[in-house]
């Protein structure tokens, strides 16, 4: 199995003495091309890492903002088959690892092995799932295998020790600490649970471990990289591509950037 290149991104900016910055963007959202535009426009800004949601029917995690974009990116035909290719484009114009963020049945619906095979092919990463725990993902855990694809697993406020302790063993790139219970969306205050929840995850053994839910600003982005490992932005930068383009979407990523200097 070769080196997580998720892992490798996060490492090096941990070793430099910061952090890594995550950036989620829908593909599809507000078409294809532009939602491929914007994915590239975050690594040119000060992204080290690009998780690229797959627009799903019914995004029980995601908050209204992100609703509307994969609601809006269905309204226009979004196919799995346009997913891949997006992967592939960006892949093609930049060099950052891409994570893709998906509920788990459109992979059943697509085919487990499939579906790994075709995001290895387009040049993804892995995938972070964040509806399927590790008792549930034996297939998953399979093809990941096969396919030397990362696989990033949830832990959350509520989780037992045990279910820490499964999300660190069966995660590869990096566990996703859920800063908050409910769903995601930009927050004045991160919430203080997010340190415990790191805490935990470093008692579980984790080495790599990043924050996502509730982060929008530069500042919050610098005290998250004070205890975890990687700082996840996405309805901040959603917002911005619905308002202002590509150009907002370079800016705010730009200005997040700033937050792990």
């Amino acid at each position: 199995m070769t080196m997580s290149p998720v892992e490798t991104a996060i490492r090096t900016r941990v070793d430099a003495g910061s952090g890594a910055l995550i950036g989620y963007l829908p593909v599809g959202f507000p078409d294809l091309d532009t939602s491929i535009d914007a994915a590239v426009a975050l690594v040119e800004n000060g992204v080290d890492i690009v998780e690229l949601g797959l627009p799903y029917s019914d995004p029980v995690m995601d908050g209204l903002v992100i609703q509307r974009a994969t609601q809006t990116a269905l309204k226009n035909g979004f196919t799995l088959k346009q997913g891949f290719k997006a992967v592939e484009r960006i892949r093609d114009r930049v060099n950052a690892p891409l994570l893709v963020m998906t509920y788990w049945n459109p992979v059943i619906q697509y085919g487990v092995e499939r579906f790994a095979a075709d995001l290895e092919n387009a040049g993804g990463a892995g995938l972070i799932t964040p509806d399927l725990i590790p008792d549930e993902a034996g297939e998953w855990m399979s093809a990941s295998d096969a396919h030397e694809l990362d696989r990033v697993f949830l832990a959350a406020p509520s989780s037992s020790p045990a279910r820490m302790r499964q999300a660190v063993e069966s995660s590869r790139g990096f566990v996703y600490a859920v800063s908050t219970m409910g769903i995601t969306g930009a927050r004045a205050d991160v919430d203080a649970a997010a340190r415990s929840v790191i805490a935990r995850l470093r008692e579980a053994g984790a080495t790599s471990a990043c924050v996502g839910v509730g982060i929008s600003t530069p500042e919050q982005v610098a005290d998250v990289l004070t205890y975890a490992d990687g700082a996840i932005v996405g309805s901040r930068l959603v917002s911005g591509l619905a308002e202002g383009g590509v150009p907002a979407v370079a800016a705010i990523a730009a200005e997040l950037a700033t937050g792990k200097d």
